[in-house]
């Protein structure tokens, strides 16, 4: 039931003298207020949690070509206050019912003839805001040069960051620093060397973690990008950042001849780290899907792949050769194995023309086709086999960061995938390169783009559009960062954008990568980590046909892997490892088979930011729950509390957990299974060992 209220704000301070306009709304349960001040024609917005500051007086506006400069010489023309309450089902996901409740501040400003709206929401649990720039007679051009929006803070808050505007997108470790401090340099000599890479200004990527000096959490991030150019947060000292925007190639940030809409600016505020975990706010802010569309042919899942012998255990290639990975007789020994343990889909990299040693990873080279097999991979047989199997093929799609040779062939490969049965495709932007996403423009000439800009927003959207009127559902790899769109298009499956397991395979992320990753990356929506893997060293070839490396490790533990299918969400799951691997351990392997991947609902058990982290979930299809927990370096000791489960029943849990004799590095597969009888008042001691984790399956009797 939709409740919608209007009514006009007569609150509000007018000074004459001072030339101050002041209006102010709350959120529904009154703890977060929000001020917007017109002064002397400047607009500022500033929110505070009870008497705890949030984010301080911060400037608002736009500046548009030809010198439009609409930051100042403001009037109010008109404002409106709305409420809004409702309860909507998403198609799959975290939670079977969602609460979206806020309070809506509608302000409508005129610069002598020009007039812009400023959206604020207001919920329990944050703030957003939004600018909307009608098509008006007053302006002949509406491209963007700048979008000025601060977000002022104290330089004693400390915040969890990546670089923006840098070679590798969103794939880096996290630094903790002030976030005055947040720069290439402090990077560089904190976490990785990027100072070669000098394009672009110093600026972190959103959502953006930050622990302020009054003890509150706060992730600043944006939601419903479309059309529009990505937000990175620039430091400008004093604990101010400034929305800075991906630019075009001509300095443009956004191009538009109809208007501009921005996404919304997203402040989730929380009393402590639990509490970023609890929120909704970016999916609210996003739009169902059209009526007309009908988007029950999307399922999540879980899915296998020809992936990890090429880029983790480098036994084979995804090129032609003698060690090729993706030939008819393999992937059907993978078909088998996936169908015999109940998974829904095969992931096959390395299918298709294109692939040679170096195609890695400039954005240059020889294009792939995206509709012709390798001689050695029968598509068409592999089809025809994996139907009778009951498992989806999930298709895959490496651009290497060469998007108009990918879009003039869009429309024959999803036909192709269609025909074929593929359910799912897995797509890949690697260009490891700043601002070098090429394109032609009208007079021919080659431009390079930041993979962030308006062009590959639009470019994104492009796919995602097109792939749901084929009835696929894509796994986006190097990515724009989620901001909601699965709402609106529920066939975006999930998507990559952070350092993921892949990374492990080849180099290492560090064993506490895997604790900041759900306090960050996790914050903006699912993410397509590839967890299991279950052989953690002693894995990888020095080249196919080659030697161990005794030196390759995965830094964690294999019940830390199980535990993972809990605390990352994704409605679509990989098993990341080979079948020979999960032989070894196919008890343990039961928990990745019986893990669901939609849910009802999830419950934070305990966090400390970077540190540990313990989620529990219930199966939406059921009345069983899952319990997921982890740490970082540091062995813990877990008292688990069941009072979620339901009064007066009897479960069985099934115990998943390292040993006293595990350790991430020096003894990492190493676990224990238990089975108990257990009831709402039952509490579990659980070890995690260095660097480890433990997995529950809470099964009703």
């Amino acid at each position: 039931m939709k409740i919608l209220k209007f009514f006009i704000l007569f609150f509000f301070i007018i000074s004459c003298n001072k030339g101050i306009f002041l209006s102010s709304i709350n959120s529904p349960d009154n703890k977060i207020s929000l001020n917007f001040t017109l002064d002397n024609g400047k607009p500022f917005y500033s929110i505070n949690k009870g008497d705890k500051i949030i984010v301080s007086n911060s400037s608002l506006g736009l500046i548009l070509k030809n010198g439009i400069d609409l930051t100042k010489g403001f009037k109010i023309k008109n404002q409106k206050q709305t409420s809004f309450k409702n309860n909507w089902n998403p198609l799959f996901g975290e939670f079977k019912t969602i609460e979206n409740n806020y309070n809506q501040l509608s302000l409508d400003l005129i610069n002598n003839e020009t007039e812009i709206n400023i959206e604020f929401r207001i919920y329990n649990d944050g703030v957003a805001f939004r600018y909307i720039l009608p098509k008006q007679k007053s302006i002949q051009n509406y491209d963007l040069m700048d979008e000025i929006t601060e977000f002022n803070l104290s330089s004693k808050d400390s915040a969890w960051w990546i670089p923006g505007f840098s070679y590798r997108r969103y794939e880096f470790l996290y630094a903790n620093t002030g976030i005055d401090d947040i720069s290439k340099k402090v990077y560089s000599d904190l976490v990785e060397d990027i100072s070669y890479d000098s394009l672009g200004i110093d600026a972190a990527h959103t959502p953006l973690t930050i622990k302020k000096n009054n003890g509150i959490f706060i992730s600043i991030h944006e939601a419903n990008l479309v059309d529009y150019s990505s937000m990175t947060l620039s430091p400008k000292g004093k604990g101010s950042l400034e929305v800075e925007l991906y630019p075009w190639s001509d300095g443009i940030k956004v191009k538009s001849d109809n208007g501009i809409k921005s996404s919304w600016r997203t402040i989730h505020i929380a009393d402590n780290s639990s509490g970023l975990l609890e929120s909704n706010l970016i999916l609210n802010l996003n739009d169902d899907p059209d009526e007309k569309e009908d988007f029950s042919w999307v399922k999540p899942g879980k899915y296998m792949g020809v992936w990890w012998e090429m880029i983790g255990t480098n036994e084979s290639t995804w090129w032609p050769s003698k060690y090729h990975g993706a030939n008819t007789k393999k992937v059907f020994n993978y078909i088998d194995f996936a169908s015999k343990h109940g998974f829904n889909g095969l992931l096959v990299e390395g299918w298709n023309k294109g692939w040679y040693p170096g195609w890695c990873c400039s954005g240059n080279g020889i294009p792939f086709s995206f509709t012709e097999s390798l001689e050695d991979f029968d598509f068409k047989k592999i089809s025809l086999y994996s139907s009778k199997k009951n498992i989806s093929i999930v298709g895959h799609h490496e651009t290497g960061g060469q998007i108009e040779n990918y879009e003039s062939q869009l429309e024959d490969a999803f036909k192709l995938y269609n025909q074929m049965g593929v359910k799912y495709i897995k797509t890949g932007y690697v260009n490891d390169v700043s601002r070098n996403i090429k394109r032609t423009d009208q007079n021919g000439n080659i431009i390079r783009e930041w993979h962030h800009g308006q062009y590959m927003i639009n470019h994104f959207h492009k796919v995602i559009e097109l792939a749901s009127k084929y009835k696929l559902s894509i796994i986006t790899h190097e990515p724009i960062k989620d901001t909601g769109l699965s709402r609106t298009f529920p066939n975006f499956i999930s998507r990559e954008g952070a350092k993921g397991q892949e990374f492990n395979g080849f180099s290492s992320n560090g064993v506490n990568h895997a604790t900041d990753l759900p306090f960050t990356r996790l914050l903006s929506g699912p993410m397509d980590y590839t967890p299991g893997i279950f052989q953690l060293n002693n894995f990888r070839y020095d080249k196919p046909g080659g030697k161990i490396d005794k030196n390759a490790i995965v830094p964690s533990t294999l019940a830390k892997e199980l535990a993972l299918y809990v605390v990352y969400y994704s409605p679509m799951q990989m098993a990341a490892d080979l079948p020979r691997h999960y032989k070894k351990h196919l008890r343990a392997f039961d928990f990745i088979k019986n893990v669901p991947v939609n849910w009802e609902t999830k419950i934070i058990l305990n966090s400390k930011i970077s540190e540990y982290l313990t989620i529990a979930r219930k199966d939406i299809d059921s009345d069983n729950w899952y319990v997921g927990g982890i740490t970082d370096e540091k062995k813990r000791n877990f008292k688990i509390n069941l009072d979620f489960l339901d009064e007066s029943k009897d479960y069985t849990a099934k115990i998943y957990k390292d040993t006293s004799e595990t350790h991430w590095d020096k003894n990492p597969m190493e676990y224990s299974i238990e089975s108990i009888k257990v009831n709402k008042d039952s509490k579990l001691d659980v070890y995690l060992a260095p660097g480890g984790g433990f997995a529950i399956e809470i099964i009703k009797n």
